[in-house]
């Protein structure tokens, strides 16, 4: 197992008490994935040296969708590369609507460097390469300002390719960085990032007029992947999360985003978007129900895959693959794993192991799956909460505290509420 700091151990332990997703080091966690990690690594090698490549994810509600996408998100970044991890929403983040996507991602995205909003932190690194390149090509210790401008002319090129207002406003940050103009240089970053309300005059001293919209903003995308390219950051991977929203549109949005997606994907074959990673997840409804990828024909040809084999002989390759979510072996391994990260951190380690032992796992893990109807596959999130929160904080805290004798499982109805909303959803008439 992978040796953690204590700040990554609490912040693992503090996200499964909350019943949400680690941000990293998930690779101790990571239960039933080896099957798709060769064919994840050859992907990302391969975005990396300037290929593009979609991937659709598909999985029940507990499969490990987010899970997985991070897992996938933590080794991209391990690779230099940039991430991205965006919410589908109908009223914030409609798919169809792509300058909403675009903000969002420049909202969210995060390299090894930087957390979220790394946005301006990219762009910084970017004008900075420039003025190391142009004085080691100059074989001085500093550029002069005629050199960095022709270097930046040179780089800017390949950015307006793209998209010609993109290299225009960045000529404007510079400049309005160089002159310690604080309030245009925020503006225009915010400009490029797709935020809407910029100030007209901001938007003046770059020459441009208008706001970031649908087509605009995938020529932004363009730029950012080639800013990344200069900032060292060799590719971008994106991930659109929860896309099975797409089926409680009404119907004229709901065809608008799944032709937007088929678009898309046409894109990157084409070559659009050199060092785009793109990872759609959404649930089997989505995928094979009237209502999502089957409503429009050429997008379900594009995605088509056979799943009637046997799950252990899918193709990692194909443009769609499934996660079958947990069973019960499966439960308890990575209970087994968050014990002992939670012991290796404590005091109390070996009385942990003693009364958190395997057979308890299985024991805690056979109620939570029977306290949910028998379905192991939606109660990871659950059960981990209960292992956390309820078994291992009350042993390593109270010396007399013994989980067999001291503790009886509950599951509140809201927490079931949940689990039968998020399963039925999909099935809804609308």
């Amino acid at each position: 197992m992978t040796a953690l700091s204590p700040v990554r151990r609490r912040e693992i332990l503090q996200s499964l008490r909350q019943g949400t997703v680690p941000d990293g080091n998930l690779d101790v966690l990571a239960v039933g994935i080896d099957l798709f990690a060769t064919t994840i690594d050859e992907d990302l090698d391969a975005v990396a040296s300037g290929g593009a490549i979609f991937k659709a994810v598909r999985g029940e509600y507990g499969s490990g969708k987010t899970f997985f996408s991070r897992w996938v998100e933590q080794r991209a970044m391990q690779r230099g590369l940039a991430v991205a991890e965006v919410q589908i929403s109908e009223l914030e983040t409609p798919l169809h609507k792509l300058e909403t996507v675009y903000r969002r991602t420049i909202e969210e995205l995060r390299t090894s460097a930087f957390a979220k909003s790394a946005f301006r932190n990219v762009i910084d690194a970017w004008l900075y390469g420039i003025e190391e390149d142009a004085a080691t090509a100059a074989g001085a210790d500093e550029a002069t300002a005629e050199q960095i401008a022709a270097l930046l002319e040179q780089r800017l090129a390949s950015v307006a390719t793209a998209t010609p207002v993109y290299p225009m406003v960045l000529r404007a940050y510079r400049d309005a960085v160089d002159r310690d103009d604080a309030a245009t240089a925020d503006a225009l970053i915010a400009w490029l990032g797709g935020q809407p309300h910029v100030g007209a005059a901001a938007k003046r001293v770059a020459g441009v007029r208008q706001d970031v919209d649908h087509f605009l903003a995938m020529g932004f995308l363009q730029g950012l992947l080639a800013v990344l390219k200069g900032a060292r950051h060799p590719g971008l991977v994106l991930v659109i999360d929860e896309v099975e929203t797409l089926q409680r549109m009404r119907s004229d949005s709901r065809a608008k985003a799944l032709n937007a997606l088929r678009q898309w994907i046409d894109e990157l074959d084409s070559g659009r978007y050199p060092g785009l990673y793109l990872i759609i997840t959404g649930t089997p409804a989505f995928y094979d129900g009237r209502l999502g990828v089957q409503a429009l024909p050429p997008l379900a040809q594009r995605l088509q895959t056979d799943f009637g084999t046997d799950a252990r002989f899918d193709n990692p390759r194909a443009p769609q693959i499934r996660l079958t979510g947990f069973d019960l072996d499966r439960l308890v391994e990575v209970g087994i794993r968050v014990r002992d990260v939670y012991a290796d951190g404590s005091s109390e380690s070996d009385r942990i192991r003693t009364l958190v032992d395997d057979a308890y796992l299985r024991d805690l893990a056979d109620a939570v799956a029977g306290e949910l109807g028998g379905k192991v596959g939606v109660s990871p999130r659950i059960f981990l909460k209960k292992l956390v929160a309820d078994v291992l904080d009350r042993v390593d805290q109270f010396a007399d505290f013994d989980p067999r004798q001291h503790y009886s499982l509950t599951i509140a109805d809201s927490e079931k509420a949940e689990i039968v909303q998020a399963t039925s959803a999909d099935e809804v008439e609308l």
